[in-house]
């Protein structure tokens, strides 16, 4: 018997944990992983694991996904011995916070490197929990999508499509623990419950190893109509982003009564044929149960979407009938309440199920028009081709004329800066007789504030205004003939006495 285990990890994978164990789910060993201690005493798990605990000492993880993912590796011997042994594993988590979102990968890659098929199952955060959680949570599925052999990602906001005004924030974290139990045992059921004819583990590892993102819906229903309101219940999941269009490998089992037709089944699996790819590999079972009178339980997996995944090849047998493998397995035993899905999993109003049904049926397909291929001229230049298809650029701008020589020799020869003449401002008079000397810049002797007495007067025939060089002229030749009378007289002059210095003191 193939060993099946389910590993929570954070809080919503606990909680998650703690609804299959309340619901009886049989043959599965429940396996809870956390670093908050006080959540791992409330579980109801079989096997309880502590992550972490040097790291948080006990405490969770604050919602740093880091800190998760560095108590995953603290204690990663731990988590390898509760996996050891194991044929397939499910890794449950809620995404958005700490422990699950950064513990998740972890756990996954050591069951990677063990080689045991790995299924995860977890849920984006809701909207009103905040723009950083889910930030996080969509970090951590893009790296748990790495190690894992197939998962399933349930939104959480479809839930709010479906509750009422009147649903509680309690209840819509239940209904997300629900269906985390829901995508976990509908993929073991098909392992665990015995028959006569099973669905054994080499049939879900055909379809899932190596798969990536999968789709799981599960549709029950009962009355006249029950096969076509199950399968498309299945098919059209409302609580999943994902369809079966295109998928490569499926597996569809039917659950019901002992009234279950067989024009039911082949009706639903030829719906099922048309969605998915032409040449995709369906393994189809089904189940007897006492217990689902005038019911029907229809639950679909599907993977290998636009070639993800390892392809298995298709038996010869199979390929010559065109048929896909019927499994029917008779199961004896007590009715259980684990396996009644809730009314929010399958409510729809029947104007709604009748607007998918009529889109989906095969017989209310619009008629197809025929459509005349254009002819296509073989001698069309290519390269004409390529330069019409070559985007329309802005036109180039026109380049400047170079300069000639000749203005360059004008621009360079006719420019001459005009400077302002400069005046030398007249000796300013103090009093009458006396003129003050303007002061010498290159001597500090220079006879600054002193006056000197004109021993001459002006002559008739000059100006009364003399220009700068003339007064220094005329003060030149009277101070010469004032040094000869003075040399004459015998008088002794100062040592800083030079006869040729313009300006002196008498």
């Amino acid at each position: 018997m193939a060993v099946i285990k389910v590993i929570g990890i954070g809080g919503g994978g606990c909680n998650a944990v703690d609804r299959m164990v309340e619901s009886g789910v049989k043959g599965i060993e429940f396996i809870a992983v956390n670093t908050d201690h006080q959540a791992l005493d409330r579980s109801r798990a079989t096997h309880s694991i502590q992550i972490g605990e040097k790291l948080t000492r006990g405490l969770g993880a604050g919602a740093n996904p880091e800190i998760g993912a560095r108590a995953a590796v603290e204690s990663k011997e731990e988590i390898a011995d509760v996996i050891s042994g194991t044929d397939l594993l499910f890794i449950t988590a809620g995404m958005g916070g700490g422990t699950g979102t950064g513990g998740a990968p972890i756990v996954a890659q050591i069951a990677q490197e063990m080689g045991v098929l790995t299924v995860g199952v977890v849920t984006r955060p809701f909207s009103f929990e905040g723009a950083q959680r889910r930030v996080n949570a969509e970090a951590g599925i893009r790296e748990l999508e790495q190690y894992v052999d197939s998962l399933i990602v349930v939104p959480n906001d479809k839930l709010l499509e479906m509750a009422d005004e009147n649903t509680s924030v309690g209840e819509s974290f239940l209904m997300a623990d629900q269906v985390l139990k829901y995508g976990v045992s509908g993929i073991s059921d098909l392992v665990a419950i015995p028959g006569l004819i099973n669905l054994d583990l080499a049939d879900v590892r055909r379809v899932m190893v190596g798969a990536g993102l999968c789709h799981m819906g599960i549709g029950r229903a009962s009355g006249e109509d029950r096969g076509d309101i199950a399968i498309d219940d299945a098919l059209h999941s409302p609580l999943l982003d994902t369809s079966i269009e295109g998928a490569n490998r499926l597996i569809v089992n039917f659950t019901g009564g002992p009234d279950m037709k067989l024009k039911e089944v082949s009706k639903a699996s030829a719906l099922v044929r048309d969605a998915a790819a032409p040449d995709a590999d369906i393994i189809i079972g089904a189940v007897i149960d006492d217990s689902m009178a005038e019911e029907l339980m229809i639950t679909v997996i599907a993977s290998g979407f636009n070639g993800a995944g390892e392809s298995v090849p298709q038996s010869p047998s199979l390929q010559s009938q065109g048929a896909e493998q019927t499994y029917t397995r008779p199961v004896d035993r007590e009715p259980v309440e684990q396996q009644d899905v809730p009314e929010f999993l399958t409510r729809e109003s029947q104007a709604q199920f009748d607007a998918r049904r009529q889109v989906a049926s095969p017989t209310a397909t619009a008629p197809q028009v025929p459509v005349t291929r254009p002819r296509v001229d073989a001698n069309v230049n290519r390269e004409y081709t390529q330069q019409a298809q070559r985007p329309q650029m802005q036109p180039r701008r026109p380049e400047r004329e170079p300069r000639v020589e000749q203005q360059r020799q004008n621009a360079t020869t006719d420019y001459q800066p005009q400077y302002p003449e400069r005046r030398q401002p007249a000796p300013e008079s103090r009093h009458s007789g006396r003129d003050t000397q303007p002061v010498s810049p290159n001597r500090p002797w220079s006879n600054q504030g002193q006056s000197v007495r004109h021993s001459e007067s002006i002559s008739p025939g000059r100006s009364q205004v003399e220009s700068p060089a003339d007064q220094r002229q005329s003060k030149k030749s009277e101070n010469k003939k004032t040094n000869k009378r003075g040399r004459s007289a015998g008088k002794i002059l100062p040592w800083f006495f030079d006869d040729d210095d313009d300006n002196y003191d008498e």
